[in-house]
């Protein structure tokens, strides 16, 4: 059977292949579906003015994917802060509790509710074939990120490992923050003016993405049962209309 009502900082495809499409993306919006989602937007907006920045000196290219600097470091080190914060935002408000601190072991048990592993990014402007970044692809098969290990590595030990620092990391590591983003709150920025119906006229499957300027291809793959089916102009007027996932069941 589909899911009857939404889980919190979750989005999902409907039944019908959709996803927001006749104003379904509204429960996105409820106060209770997510605890300061502007917040997280916001963290990733600032993020992504830097990254721009940064193409001014690096201009975005597969010749370019080896380069390594202190600037680069960086931004990794952000992007991979706000990719552990919503992964702790998503876990949190979901119930999800540990005695100790939490780890990539539990991040991971996200892939499984959020479908991380199928989301793809395009950079535009982009010169090469690289263009496009599946960021959390290693945990569809049970792997690690290259860009997360970088991370940690860099983060420990950066004058030895320091060659680690790397543009292509950097990108995997911001399109990543926004695939989680994406995959809780679809393209909704929380901005005063976004109503959800935006029209996108390009033909290549993606869609414009938090921030407007990476495109995003959203998961096609969910299987019928753990797809959305539910009205939510019925749901919308119920004191709390959202259930939380049992991450504690999740491998």
């Amino acid at each position: 059977m589909p899911i009857d009502r939404p889980y919190r900082r979750t989005c999902r495809q409907f039944v019908d292949g959709g996803y927001t499409e006749g104003g379904r993306g509204q429960y996105m919006v409820h106060p209770k579906f997510a605890q300061a989602p502007e917040h997280y937007v916001r963290a990733f907006l600032l993020l992504l003015k830097d990254v721009q920045e940064l193409f001014d000196y690096i201009e975005p290219a597969d010749v370019n994917l080896s380069c390594y600097s202190y600037r680069i470091h960086a931004l990794l080190l952000r992007s991979c802060v706000e990719v552990e914060a919503n992964c702790k935002a998503i876990l949190k408000e979901n119930g999800y509790t540990k005695a100790s601190d939490m780890t990539m072991d539990d991040y991971k048990k996200i892939n499984t509710t959020h479908r991380l592993s199928s989301y793809q990014v395009k950079i535009p402007n982009w010169t090469g074939r690289k263009e496009t970044r599946s960021p959390f692809l290693g945990w569809a098969t049970g792997g690690s990120l290259p860009w997360y290990q970088a991370y940690n590595t860099t983060k420990h030990d950066r004058h030895a490992e320091f060659e680690e620092a790397t543009f292509e990391h950097l990108l995997d590591a911001c399109c990543g923050v926004l695939v989680i983003l994406s995959a809780q709150f679809e393209t909704n920025d929380f901005s005063p003016g976004n109503t959800l119906l935006a029209v996108d006229s390009r033909n290549d499957g993606m869609e414009s993405g938090i921030g407007g300027y990476f495109r995003v291809k959203f998961p096609n793959d969910w299987l019928q049962e753990f797809r959305y089916e539910f009205d939510w102009h019925k749901l919308q007027n119920e004191s709390d209309p959202f259930q939380t996932i049992d991450y504690s069941k999740i491998a």
